[in-house]
């Protein structure tokens, strides 16, 4: 059992900062296999025709990929490695991927409003943000014997 104080709004969107650079790389590794199978075009419409509706499921596909496989094998990004943070089910277990799946779906919602989900961590008395509420899981400040 992981135990730990709740993450703070600094430190989540920190971890969030540091894995946008890795997504992007990621990303860019995706479209390049896309531009490449596309005769050497950008992935548009236009050029692709009903290929892009998989290029933009492909993209969705690779960003839910890295949290999830993330979460489910050590509770941890290289974002939340780098701040000492931990993501796991409310018991303080490592989150099935069930819990993950909806923490991913609920953390869009949440971040998505100029991050009013997330900035609920300061009602909560848990100081839980909303999707971690609603995906019963949290986020955690690992203590030094945790890291």
């Amino acid at each position: 059992m992981i135990s730990g104080t709740s993450a703070g709004f600094g430190r989540r969107v920190a971890a969030l900062l540091y894995d946008s650079v890795l997504i992007a790389a990621l990303l860019v590794i995706f479209t390049s296999g896309a531009v490449f199978f596309n005769r050497s075009v950008a992935v548009e419409q236009e050029t692709a025709g009903a290929w892009v509706y998989l290029y933009r499921a492909g993209l969705v596909g690779v960003i839910a990929g890295y949290y999830l496989l993330n979460w489910t094998h050590s509770g941890q990004t290289l974002g939340m490695r780098a701040w000492h943070l931990r993501a796991v089910a409310d018991t303080g277990e490592p989150m099935a991927l069930k819990s993950a799946i909806l923490r991913f779906v609920y953390g869009i919602l949440a971040w998505s409003p100029a991050a009013l989900g997330v900035l609920w961590l300061y009602a909560d008395r848990e100081h839980l943000a909303l999707h971690d509420r609603l995906s019963r899981t949290r986020v955690v400040h690992l203590e030094r014997k945790d890291r």
